[in-house]
């Protein structure tokens, strides 16, 4: 299995990737962040540095010892990964169930759903658009927790579909 993917394959070191976007942040920053672990947040921080998704860019001397941070790579990695879709729509799927729970009540957000046949030039503008708007949004990333930035959770999946599979025709 593609290294990218298996790391991109588990939610833990999805958000760790979200968080380090805006923001280089040590292994125990990351801890604290997500709630595990120094132990385990170093080992998906290694995963991610392995896989090429997180680099290196700082080290400083913290109680004695090394702090090392890092930061994501930049870049679309789930949108590039075209093998194994099925696992990263999975991890995607736990991750939303994840910050669904984690919403704000009062929030103002967007969520649609959809199957639809349309025409292909609407599609390439439509996902063109999709994919700026990510980019926007992974560009303007700010650190966890800095004064006056909102807190926000995406999660977009748009793909061509396959035919349906015969006998399900309407």
């Amino acid at each position: 299995m593609d290294p990218k993917l298996r790391a991109l394959a588990h939610p833990v070191r999805l958000r760790m990737l979200s968080l380090i976007w805006g923001a280089a942040m040590s292994a125990a920053e990351l801890a604290h962040e997500l709630g595990v672990s120094h132990a385990l947040a170093s080992h998906h921080l290694r995963c991610l540095d392995d896989a090429g998704l997180a680099e290196l860019v700082d080290v400083r001397a913290r109680r004695g010892g090394r702090e090392r941070r890092y930061r994501a790579v930049r870049g679309t990695p789930l949108t590039d990964q075209q093998a194994d879709f099925p696992l990263i729509a999975e991890t995607l799927a736990q991750t939303l169930r994840e910050r669904a729970g984690r919403r704000k009540a009062e929030g103002d957000g967007a969520i649609a759903d959809a199957e639809l046949w349309v025409d292909p030039g609407l599609w390439e503008d439509a996902r063109r658009r999709i994919l700026a708007a990510l980019v926007d949004l992974h560009q303007g990333a700010l650190a966890p927790h800095t004064p006056g930035a909102v807190h926000i959770g995406t999660t977009v999946a748009a793909f061509p579909l396959m035919e349906s599979p015969a006998g399900n025709e309407r």
